[in-house]
């Protein structure tokens, strides 16, 4: 008995697991489908100069959140790709952030009025609406690095055998 409500707790982190790697395959398809208009956008950011960083980025970062979101939709190192989800999505969340400010700055506006595409893949956003997103995103992707999402994992752990 202990066995099945412990699958029927383990739902609610597998749905997150699947929400996050559903999003994470379909904003990098976005931003990989198009990738001049995501280099146009990573560029206002004014973080990397060098053409060839702008490039890479702008070439490779996509197509990284597709792995990751079909790693978390297979349940392949969950865990390990939370973590690698959580530690693109807190430095993003800060330059989105500052960007912002910059932007209130030169508007003259309430925080909470600007708007503008981050790069996400989503389109224009407002930014207050944008940050919380995130702040959820993260929230989740640590909560995977808690151990659990095991439920119809396809390989939980890349070590030998699985997890207990």
């Amino acid at each position: 008995m202990s066995h099945l409500s412990g699958k029927a707790i383990d739902f609610p982190t597998v749905a997150g697991r699947w929400f996050l790697g559903a999003l994470f395959v379909y904003t990098g398809l976005e931003k990989g489908l198009d990738p001049v208009a995501f280099l146009k956008l990573v560029r206002q950011y004014e973080l990397v100069q060098s053409p060839f960083l702008l490039n890479s980025i702008a070439a490779t970062l996509p197509w990284f959140e597709v792995f990751c979101g079909a790693l978390l939709l297979a349940g392949i190192a969950v865990r390990g790709t939370a973590l690698t989800l959580a530690g693109i999505l807190i430095p993003f969340t800060a330059a989105v952030w500052h960007r912002a400010l910059v932007l209130q700055g030169a508007r003259a506006i309430p925080f909470c009025a600007v708007k503008f595409d981050c790069g996400c893949g989503t389109g224009e956003e407002f930014i207050c609406r944008k940050l919380l997103e995130n702040a959820g995103l993260i929230l989740l992707a640590l909560w995977l690095l808690g151990g659990r999402g095991r439920l119809l994992a396809l390989r939980y752990s890349l070590s030998k055998g699985r997890e207990p």
